[in-house]
């Protein structure tokens, strides 16, 4: 396992601490199919699937910065969109042939220590007061609608 994760990567959301986990797990899935001569087909299980999660979080995300009146959040989506282009040009050159395996774990390495880390830790104490400003109730009901507008629920 190449990560681990733990308190030290929490927001204190736990939504979105969530969805970030699955983060820790691309790469850890990633860094096990690195060393597998049949890894092509895992590595494109991961692109595909990053791709649907940058889509699905980012978009959460957002709705969840608006909604808490987080007053950088136009900056915060255009590092959202360069971060899905540079997954989607890496879907490409793995689906024409190319080894992307090395690259995407930077990548997403590099993502989980200082996009959210720094990045997304800079709107958490305004999602954190919204949360706590509405209460748990009511956070429970936009959450629940918020996710099915978002994400592919089974």
């Amino acid at each position: 396992m190449r990560i681990l994760w733990g308190p030290a990567y929490e927001l204190g959301i736990l939504v979105i601490d969530q969805q970030h986990k699955r983060i820790v797990d691309y790469i850890n899935e990633l860094d096990r199919l690195a060393d597998q001569p049949d890894a092509q087909l895992g590595v494109a299980r991961v692109l595909y699937d990053l791709v649907d999660y940058t889509e699905s979080h980012f978009s959460f995300e957002e709705a969840l910065m608006e909604r808490a009146g987080y007053g950088e959040l136009d900056d915060h989506h255009h590092k959202h969109r360069q971060f899905t282009f540079h997954i989607e040009s890496l879907l490409r050159r793995h689906e024409q042939g190319d080894t992307v395996t090395d690259e995407l774990l930077r990548l997403l390495e590099g993502w989980l220590l200082h996009h959210i880390l720094e990045e997304d830790g800079a709107y958490a104490d305004e999602v954190r007061d919204f949360i706590n400003s509405i209460g748990r109730e009511r956070l429970g009901g936009w959450v629940n609608e918020t996710v099915r507008k978002h994400f592919r629920v089974m």
